[in-house]
């Protein structure tokens, strides 16, 4: 049996080793942005009162998520199931999908084609409301194939509430990332070889093995699967970085890799858009204060 202390040893080596190479993310360009617009007049407003990610980039960065966002629009249908679809749903959609991919200039998911949103959670056969089995994301396989499931209400509960490292619409879509090397397995592009896998797997393997044990504050699903480890400790790398990089250095700094993405570096555990002042400069970088551009009462 392998030691913890032998695993973290061979996987900061191959994780150095990876990091000094480099690697070729399987997830494919499709965008030309210099075709691109702003958005339209009032989708600046969504993004600033609800996604954070996007609240605290630079100006220059939010023109580019934004552009992410169009494209995204543009690409992939989205569905409502006895429930209406409204702009701020495609908003916080679209978001979801972006944030993981926003290292990667330039590109999307090749295996969405539609996005159903259902008015509250599911069971495996798609009814609503089963008490005994609440699914609130779900990536497609089968004849769903290219599509993704999404509970209407818990999208929106992954954006108003930052402090629980949970995101079941950044959760599915990095499913949908960790796909781009043909399926689901819990190993990020860019670690299929097998150099590269083994010693990550082993890794993981440990990391469940500490939230099982209840020595982890990665949330207790991730134990579930390499699979679903992945996807909730991505949650955490968006939503608490700080705190990741702070409790969790070698994992922290694979993801880095992983999403091309510092997010410690830009992302505020701690902050919301209730700590702008009325007249703070506005983060959408106009130059008027906030109660003059983008504040909405």
């Amino acid at each position: 049996m392998i030691s913890n202390f032998i695993v973290l040893v061979i996987f900061f080596g191959v994780l150095a080793l990876w990091l000094y190479i480099g690697y070729d993310t399987k997830v494919k360009p499709h965008i030309d942005r210099r075709a691109q617009a702003r958005m339209p007049f009032g989708w600046e407003n969504i993004l600033l009162r609800k996604v954070s990610f996007y609240t605290q980039l630079s100006s220059n960065d939010k023109v580019r998520f934004e552009q992410d966002v169009i494209q995204f629009l543009s690409q992939v249908k989205i569905t409502g199931v006895r429930c209406e679809v409204n702009l701020e749903d495609r908003l916080l959609i679209a978001s979801s999908g972006v944030i993981p991919l926003f290292g990667f200039p330039a590109c999307t998911y090749k295996h969405l084609k539609e996005v159903i949103l259902y008015p509250s959670s599911f069971n495996r056969r798609f009814q609503l409301n089963d008490p005994d089995e609440q699914i609130t994301g779900l990536v497609g396989t089968g004849t769903m194939y290219g599509k993704m499931i999404l509970s209407k209400p818990a999208l929106h509960e992954g954006f108003n509430i930052g402090s629980d490292k949970q995101n079941v619409g950044i959760h599915e879509f990095i499913h949908l990332f960790d796909m781009e090397n043909g399926f689901i397995d819990g190993v990020p592009p860019g670690f299929e070889e097998k150099a590269f896998a083994l010693p990550w797997l082993q890794f993981v393997h440990t990391k469940i093995k500490e939230i099982a044990d209840e020595e982890s504050d990665i949330r207790v699903y991730g134990s579930t699967s390499a699979i679903e480890f992945f996807a909730v400790v991505g949650e955490y790398f968006f939503e608490r970085p700080d705190l990741l990089k702070r409790k969790h250095p070698a994992l922290y700094k694979a993801l880095v890799k992983t999403f091309n993405q510092d997010t410690a570096e830009f992302l505020s555990d701690n902050f919301t858009i209730e700590d702008i002042g009325r007249n703070d400069p506005c983060l959408c970088g106009s130059g008027l204060k906030y109660k003059l551009c983008c504040w909405v009462d």
